[in-house]
């Protein structure tokens, strides 16, 4: 089973984030409770992929486009409402499933043109000031 919707049109308005489609990782389920009708969903994720996924921000699991909650170390928990888990397969999902992850692409194209993807690269202060955003 798969999540499909159509995809955006160059004329649509954009409400949410960019799913490209692409899989970045795969992480696994390592919790999941019930909560007033909603599903918690905790997540670990491999290391090097952790810098991608920040509280508030936007991760799609399995295709589906969600919000994170919170982070800590290489995990984070998500919230999902009763019409998602209706409407997508992550009702089947329990601890232990592999999942697939897409992290938030406008984030890895700002790592790539600060040069935190190069050899000894990063964001430090000296980059910022250089690119103009200090």
């Amino acid at each position: 089973m798969v999540n499909l919707e159509r995809a955006l049109r160059l004329s649509d308005r954009l409400g949410g984030h960019i799913v490209t489609g692409h899989i970045d990782c795969v992480a696994t389920v390592a919790a999941r409770r019930e909560e007033s009708g909603n599903i918690i969903f905790s997540f670990s994720l491999p290391p090097e992929n952790s810098r991608y996924v920040i509280a508030k921000g936007s991760v799609a699991i399995d295709g589906i486009s969600l919000t994170v909650n919170s982070v800590s170390g290489s995990g984070f928990t998500i919230n999902v409402i009763p019409h998602t888990a209706a409407m997508t397969t992550l009702r089947y999902r329990k601890p232990g499933d592999p999942v697939n992850i897409e992290t938030d692409i406008i984030g890895r194209y700002v790592e790539r043109l600060l040069g935190g993807n190069a050899a000894g690269g990063g964001v430090t202060l000296q980059s910022l000031l250089e690119n103009g955003f200090v």
